[in-house]
């Protein structure tokens, strides 16, 4: 089991961990990290762990095990591979995971402005995708506006914690009607937007900013049918006159 140390503070970066295993493949398991592991969307962190000499151990990605409670890093062909029970210094690309963690902040607001069942979503450094069951047309402009009136009035973004039971008899607190919330370690994040969550409250263990300023300018470059009864809508950075 690996303790997972993001999930109590998403702005830690660095961390101190101890190697437990080292698989075929060559990925590596700590006692605990900081790094997130691909998840509901959002992709795991890259990164480095350093030896205790100095040596960078370059990481291309990081993923759950068998359970969810069993994270692994995964080095680029070729890296050295350390020992079992080694001190290891971890570093995540802060720069890739905090650019995450605005866009994911801001896939949550975008399910506020548009109130619909979601169907799916990924998460992306530079683009994100959200999809809706629905049938309205709505202008992308109009969404927009909306998603920057939440972002300029700066809302707090909190976690706070049910147990697994809470959430299976609380279902309609989920809004995603395809991808469940982690289950199965006792508890479950619900992360929360404005005072007493009066704007948004939603189970999800992502990583996300701690204010809805730090999003920034965001806008919506595209809504495309997806079937019926199917529409996605792509958020992106900056203002759509700068990506025009």
């Amino acid at each position: 089991m690996t303790r997972a140390l993001y999930r109590d503070d998403f702005y830690l970066s660095t961390a101190e961990g101890t190697v437990t295993a080292v698989h075929e493949d060559g990925a590596i398991e700590l006692d605990q990290t900081c790094f997130y592991a691909t998840s509901g969307g959002q992709p795991g962190d890259t990164g480095f762990l350093e030896r205790a000499d100095g040596t960078k151990i370059m990481l291309v990605q990081t993923r759950h095990g068998e359970t969810k409670d069993i994270i692994l890093h995964v080095p680029q062909d070729g890296e050295v591979r350390p020992d079992v029970g080694e001190t290891l210094t971890l570093h995540v690309d802060w720069p890739r995971r905090y650019r995450l963690m605005r866009m994911h902040t801001a896939c949550h607001l975008l399910s506020v402005v548009c109130q619909y069942p979601i169907t799916g979503a990924a998460v992306g450094e530079d683009e994100s995708r959200v999809d809706f069951d629905m049938t309205d047309v709505i202008d992308k402009d109009e969404v927009t506006a909306r998603l920057m009136r939440l972002v300029d009035e700066n809302h707090p973004v909190f976690v706070t914690w049910i147990t697994d039971e809470e959430l299976a008899a609380n279902p309609d607190i989920v809004k995603s009607k395809n991808v469940r919330p982690p289950v199965g370690l006792g508890r479950v994040s619900l992360v929360s937007i404005g005072e007493n969550s009066s704007v948004d409250s939603q189970p999800c263990g992502g990583t996300h900013v701690s204010e809805t300023q730090e999003v920034g300018a965001i806008h919506i470059a595209k809504i495309e049918k997806k079937g019926k009864e199917n529409r996605r809508f792509r958020i992106r950075f900056g203002t759509s006159a700068e990506s025009a």
